[in-house]
């Protein structure tokens, strides 16, 4: 066993005197976690309930993304909104040029356009020791184990200290909120690399196993559900609502965000279950066969079976009404700025300046009348390029209300939501695929039309309408790929869609668009990403902690 002399664990030190830097409250001063000497520095309630708050959102959410925005909703969000073909860039900054790129594409006119750097190689190549400016592996890695790391710090401080009240009752919610958040700490991780640490050890000390992915989301898991259990618990409502306010900064209770209810958090929690199930295994939709097949993944198909867990799970999952994770910017203090802070607001604007331009792919998946096309896009500016070209740019300081369609990107102070975790959205969309999966099309479909209402789209519902599979699977994919832009989900999606994959192992997309500098489009253009599908681990982890016998690999074996 060796102290972890890695970035991501150092990176808490810093946070603690940080605490109010993504909060409400006064300046905390605390020194070196990994000292023996920290127990002395919180040592009140209010201590450590700023401890709390500011160790998971600014390890979490700020610390080490100001290479690009600065937010972990704008840096590691824009890889997966890259990566799904939601949003394009021509920027060199941290690879987001060439980490979404496709390997080839093929036009209408049958040219075939080759990517003479495919991803793959870009990823590994930049993978290396010091190099996490330009390494997109690095940052989700760094954030979620620096995230995991307060938490276990916090854990273990949390029964030292004297705390008023029902003094069971405000322990118990603070054990729920660490065990929420290393829950979804390592979802991040186990949904995202092919394999990772578990790290428990409230004094960072970790060892160099590295287990794969799937034993990863099954401690994500377990401790998902050692909240549950910790909350149902929970009889005093008073003394859990005052600890849990001290917690969640003013910014996220607003909008969806609130002082969740347990059963409200129950439900969250549910959704992010639901979600470690499918968004981790194949249900591929390809060419517009939902009977399509992957020959070579990291991964394994849905059963039947996964498609009744996700089900039962997503029934109790988030509803509307439920509170929810979820961020807004403020002038001070803040968890991310308006202008640079999400991926939403980064492709919100003149697509000439904007650092993500909005993909015509993504455009394509609108109904022509939807709502938030005709509301929250313009074609003011037309922004030029071969294969991320686009006349379409998100209009700017749209305000949300109770008559208006979903706000799709905002640069404005306060006007943007950032969803965190899950989302009602989120959740239905889960419900219907797994009700279409298993053959009850029509109810599934009702999920997909309330999706639709819920965000304003103003479109016919198809409920009742489309009733075969290759259309529903066709509506509900269009669907998740508009509703859930910006929301860290959209790579996922296209993973377990098929879409990533090589088309010699069944995958790509087709029948999609390409607009050209003439103002015309190609509209069936086949399109080859191959990009990796579980990212090898960063060099700045793998460099610093070799890893030890019995390991599971550091590199995806696939690729």
């Amino acid at each position: 066993m060796t102290k972890h002399k890695l970035s991501h664990i150092i990176f808490f030190i810093g946070v603690l005197a940080m605490a109010n830097a993504s909060c409400k409250k006064s300046s905390l001063q605390v020194g070196d976690p990994n000292d023996p000497t920290v127990g002395a520095n919180v040592n009140t309630e209010s201590g450590l309930l700023s401890l709390a708050e500011g160790g998971v959102y600014t390890n979490g959410f700020i610390n080490g993304d100001g290479w690009l925005g600065d937010s972990y909703f704008s840096l590691p969000y824009g890889y997966h909104e890259l990566m799904a073909d939601n949003v394009g860039a021509d920027a060199s900054n941290n690879q987001i040029t060439t980490v979404g790129y496709p390997t080839y594409y093929i036009t209408d006119d049958g040219v075939k356009h080759t990517n003479g750097s495919p991803s793959i190689g870009i990823l590994r190549g930049y993978n290396v020791l010091g190099g996490s400016g330009n390494n997109p592996l690095f940052f989700q890695w760094q954030n979620m184990y620096a995230l995991d790391a307060a938490c276990n710090k916090i854990l273990a401080i949390a029964p030292t200290i004297k705390l008023g009240g029902d003094a069971t009752t405000r322990l118990n919610t603070i054990k729920a909120w660490c065990y929420w958040w290393k829950g979804y700490a390592y979802s991040q991780i186990g949904s995202m690399y092919i394999s990772g640490l578990i790290q428990d050890d409230p004094n960072n000390v970790t060892n160099a196993h590295y287990l794969p992915k799937d034993s990863i989301l099954d401690r994500s898991n377990y401790y998902l559900n050692l909240a549950a259990t910790t909350l149902s618990g929970i009889t005093n409502t008073g003394d859990y609502s005052t600890e849990l306010s001290q917690m969640i900064p003013v910014a996220s209770q607003s909008g969806h965000g609130g002082v969740l209810t347990t059963t409200m958090w129950q439900h969250n929690i549910n959704t992010l279950l639901a979600r470690n199930i499918i968004c981790n295994k194949l249900a591929p939709y390809v060419n517009g066969n939902p009977s399509a097949t992957i020959s070579k993944s990291s991964t394994s198909a849905m059963a039947a079976a996964d498609w009744n867990q996700v089900l039962t799970l997503a029934s109790n999952g988030i509803q509307k009404g439920d509170y929810i994770f979820s961020a807004h910017s403020t002038n001070t203090n803040t968890i991310f700025s308006a202008g640079g802070g999400t991926v939403a607001a980064m492709t919100t604007g003149n697509n000439i300046s904007t650092t993500f331009k909005i993909s015509v792919r993504y455009i394509q998946c609108f109904k022509p009348a939807d709502k938030r096309l005709t509301t929250d896009f313009n074609q003011r500016s037309t922004y030029n390029n071969p294969f991320y070209g686009t006349p379409y740019n998100i209009t700017d300081s749209l305000v949300q209300s109770a008559t208006t369609p979903y706000v799709i990107g905002n640069a404005q102070v306060g006007q943007y939501e950032a969803y965190i975790a899950g989302s009602y959205e989120e959740n239905a969309l889960m419900l219907g695929e797994a009700n279409i999966r298993l053959g009850n099309i029509t109810t599934g479909l009702s999920f997909v039309d309330a999706v639709r209402d819920y965000q304003g789209a103003g479109v016919t519902h198809v409920s009742g309408v489309v009733t075969d599979l290759p259309t529903a699977m066709k509506e509900l994919t269009n669907e998740s790929r508009v509703s859930l832009f910006g929301r860290g989900l959209s790579f996922y999606n296209s993973r377990r869609w098929g879409w990533i994959y090589d088309i010699s192992s069944g995958g790509g997309q087709y029948g999609q668009w390409v607009y050209n500098a003439n103002k015309t489009y190609f509209t069936n253009v086949t399109v080859d990403y191959n990009f990796m599908d579980y990212w090898d681990i960063p060099a700045d982890e793998t460099q610093l902690n070799p890893p030890g016998t019995g390991s599971a690999p550091i590199l995806n074996p696939n690729y």
